[in-house]
């Protein structure tokens, strides 16, 4: 009970700072609707959409993004199964915390082997761009973490007040 109102409270503190910062001057900067759009049509066709490719290397960004699909869809199959034995696992009567901890280890592996192929997937594609556009492409990916984090918050905020009900 105690975790939840320290959750609560830093949550709210969050929220009030966040809240509490000063806008500027609204003539500057479009509207929630125009930003939003705007970055619709940014990113329509991927994050590349925006760095002005060449068609060799839209080609190969094309080339490359389904031999990556083709490496992780066989991983993300296995993933799901092994979510599916876990719920299995986690609802039997006699849980087996061995079997359940050697899941997760299995979950885990498989999501970082993932990570690597998307990895090594983003620095071949980065390695194809010119400087200009490697630039372009860093400061997309700030705004689009910087926009997740914000509705993490809120989705986070919205948990909180349905535990709470």
């Amino acid at each position: 009970m105690k975790t939840k109102v320290l959750m609560i409270a830093v949550l709210l503190g969050l929220t009030t700072a966040v809240m509490a910062q000063p806008k500027g001057n609204e003539q500057e900067r479009p509207s929630r609707g125009q930003n939003r759009e705007m970055k619709m049509d940014e990113m329509k066709g991927g994050p590349e959409n925006g760095l002005n490719l060449s068609d060799a290397q839209k080609e190969a960004f094309k080339q490359s993004r389904l031999a990556m699909q083709k490496q992780l869809q066989p991983i993300q199959n296995e993933l799901g199964e092994a979510e599916a034995h876990q719920k299995t696992l986690m609802s039997a009567e006699k849980t087996d915390l061995a079997a359940i901890n050697k899941n997760i280890e299995k979950m885990g592996s498989l999501k970082v082997e993932m990570a690597k192929i998307r990895t090594k997937n983003h620095l071949d594609m980065r390695a194809q761009l010119t400087e200009e556009q490697r630039l372009k492409l860093d400061a997309m990916k700030e705004n689009f973490k910087a926009e997740n984090g914000m509705r993490d918050l809120r989705e986070m905020r919205g948990h909180l007040k349905h535990d709470l009900e």
